[in-house]
């Protein structure tokens, strides 16, 4: 009994020391050193360390690939574990639908949690989600969510050099399987680069009406640039693609776009070129562009007509001004745009077969036109200049 008297004195004696102690730091040191103090104290305390994957890039409002491939790579965890799941078709396309094979994919709903492990590690993944930021514009704020991934700090090695990337391989091999095909187009509201809709087109190279040989040219072609990553890697050259698409309208060129699509299970990239400002504007979107897509340029033509008016425009512009000096012709603005429109041909070409096509592999990009005598023949060469892989495909319809 008295023992225990004892103990109880002494840990009265060392509490009332360590509230006299706080007392003074609180008296004396500044209130901001004091949270710094006690971060700094709760980290050598906490063992777990949080990776956090937001949906969005902050700073442009992009998608983040790494989120997408996380909510594919836990799809089949959260089926098993977690109590509260959310539903979203997962083959949205018109040949799912006719077929009777569309399908739900289930991932797990907001604050909702599951367990996985990786080498004897065990590690949890949540769904969180925040409230919209306020903005100054007229729109509202976006739903910040993001998957956060929970792991003792023993396995931080662990989890940062195999870990992630297990995840990030599994995750877009599921992508790769039940991906629903999507159409973008670039926004003109300034809010994001790329707008997208679900791309729903039966089209199809068994039901496309066309000289047999041709299709089998493309479809070989297609399949050869599908595999072909080797390829492009060993001889020097980025990895893409290029079709030029032309005859009269209504011969089915936008037809043939859509079953590449439907055959490669590509997203279409459909950049409006008459919405972008300038060349800069235009290597922005390349850009934010992903791998496996389709990035189709229509009427290519109407850029030559585009180009040649506002030279016309800026030659009478200037003489005006020499005459007369106050009398401007405006030049046309840029769909969407507060400025006129100084996309040129040459900066689009050198886009696309630049340094800034190699910002994203595996890209297939098609032009199409309706008057191909228009057109500068040595930019759109049916070979390339090593010889061996074609830079454009010619295809006349």
């Amino acid at each position: 009994m008295e023992l225990i008297l004892k103990r109880w004195r002494n840990a009265g004696g060392a509490l009332a020391t360590v509230l006299f102690i706080l007392r003074m730091v609180r008296a004396y040191v500044p209130s901001s050193v004091v949270r710094r103090l006690a971060q700094k104290l709760g980290v050598f305390s906490n063992p777990y360390v949080q990776i956090s994957v937001h949906e969005y890039i902050k700073r442009n409002m992009t998608p983040h690939a790494a989120y997408v491939a996380v909510e594919a790579y836990l799809s089949s965890k959260s089926v098993k574990q977690a109590t509260r799941l959310k539903a979203e078709i997962a083959n949205n396309n018109a040949a799912a639908a006719s077929d009777g094979k569309q399908q739900l994919a289930l991932s797990m709903d907001k604050h909702e949690s599951v367990c996985d492990e990786f080498c004897g590690a065990k590690v949890s993944w949540v769904a969180c989600k925040s409230p919209p930021r306020q903005t100054k514009e007229w729109y509202p704020g976006m739903e910040g969510r993001s998957y956060k991934l929970i792991f003792h700090k023993k396995y931080r090695d662990l989890m940062v050099e195999s870990y992630l990337n297990h995840v990030m391989k599994t995750g877009k091999e599921i992508l790769g399987r039940n991906k629903p095909l999507k159409l973008y187009t670039n926004s003109v509201s300034g809010r994001t680069l790329w707008s997208h809709v679900a791309f729903d087109h039966p089209a199809s190279f068994e039901k496309l009406a066309m000289d047999v040989a041709k299709k089998k040219e493309i479809v070989d072609d297609l399949v050869a640039f599908k595999e072909g990553r080797d390829f492009y890697a060993r001889i020097g050259r980025a990895w893409k693609r290029g079709y030029l698409l032309y005859g009269p309208p209504g011969t089915g060129k936008s037809t043939v776009i859509a079953a590449m699509a439907n055959f490669l299970n590509y997203d279409i990239y459909d950049l409006e070129l008459t919405s972008i400002t300038d060349n800069t504007k235009l290597k922005q979107l390349l850009a934010e562009t992903t791998s496996k897509s389709i990035i189709v340029i229509e009427d290519i033509d109407c850029m030559l007509d585009i180009t040649e008016n506002r030279n016309k425009i800026s030659a009478r512009t200037l003489k005006v001004n020499i005459g007369k000096g106050n009398e401007e012709s405006p030049p046309s603005k840029a769909r969407g745009g507060s400025g006129p429109s100084k996309v040129t041909l040459s900066g689009l070409l050198n886009a696309m077969d630049g340094l800034w096509s190699t910002c994203s592999g595996e890209r297939v990009i098609v032009f199409t036109t309706n008057h191909v005598e228009k057109l500068d023949r040595s930019r759109f060469d049916e070979k390339g200049e090593d010889g061996q892989a074609h830079r454009v495909v010619l295809l006349h319809f």
